[in-house]
């Protein structure tokens, strides 16, 4: 019994052989050698689309009499937006009309989205030339479409990576390293704000909503718009090529 324990206990605490089957833990290379560095980038793009509203009324005694007057101002407005080449689906319409005592107020709005602003101007100047003071031209809404703005992104970040690049490019040859391929690309932060363009600071100081009429409405139409800007900051890891492997 005793002889029995004493071999136990020497069995427990000593290690058997290794298995000749158990295969042998794999053997790790060098780390390759990796240097990561940011870029920065920041751009800007203009408005490329412009709501604007174009606003006809009149007031009569007679119902019928004020909605005939506005009618015919508000095709002529939809026939002269579709000599420009302005789509039906970017112009939208709507009418009111309402009592006072005897007398029948009637207004029409037509809110048309441009996409080409030197249209627009022609499309005003052509209205305001036949129509006069009896149409009025509402404060126009400069805006990005989603578009501009997606192409503005891409646009940002992709400058982003190659300032990256170029820095890695430059620090290679500084160390007397070979650049490698990167391993790690990594958009770190990105932003974006509006800001207006230079020159309308002067603009500030007048209503919005105002309306305007004549010259001091074309006049306007070249103005209060707004810039979209971005930036971007990414991080890049790059590997330098071993010697070794270069001169094979």
């Amino acid at each position: 019994m005793e002889d029995n324990q004493n071999r136990a206990r020497s069995g427990s605490g000593c290690a058997g052989p290794a298995s000749p089957n158990r295969p042998d833990p794999p053997q790790r290379g060098p780390r390759p050698r990796e240097v990561q560095v940011t870029g920065l980038a920041a751009d800007w793009c203009r408005t490329d689309r412009v709501a604007l509203g174009l606003r006809v009324g009149t007031s009569k005694d007679s119902v019928h009499d004020a909605s005939s007057s506005v009618s015919r101002r508000l095709e002529y407005i939809q026939q002269t937006l579709r000599q420009h080449g302005v789509k039906d689906e970017e112009v939208c319409v709507r009418r009111s009309i309402h009592r006072e005592d005897n007398v029948y107020h009637v207004e029409a709005e037509a809110t048309v989205n441009f996409s080409d602003f030197e249209m627009m101007d022609r499309v005003c100047c052509v209205l305001l030339e036949k129509l006069d003071k009896s149409v009025s031209m509402g404060t126009p809404r400069f805006y990005h479409s989603p578009e501009s703005l997606s192409k503005l992104r891409r646009r940002v970040c992709l400058a982003a990576v190659e300032n990256a690049q170029q820095k890695a490019s430059d620090l290679s040859r500084l160390l007397g390293q070979t650049l490698g391929p990167p391993l790690l690309v990594r958009e770190e932060e990105t932003q974006e704000w509006r800001s207006r363009e230079e020159g309308d600071e002067e603009e500030e100081e007048e209503e919005d909503g105002v309306e305007r009429h004549g010259a001091a409405a074309t006049r306007y139409l070249s103005r209060h718009r707004v810039v979209a800007r971005a930036s971007s900051r990414v991080s890049v890891t790059f590997v330098f090529l071993d010697k070794a492997r270069k001169k094979h």
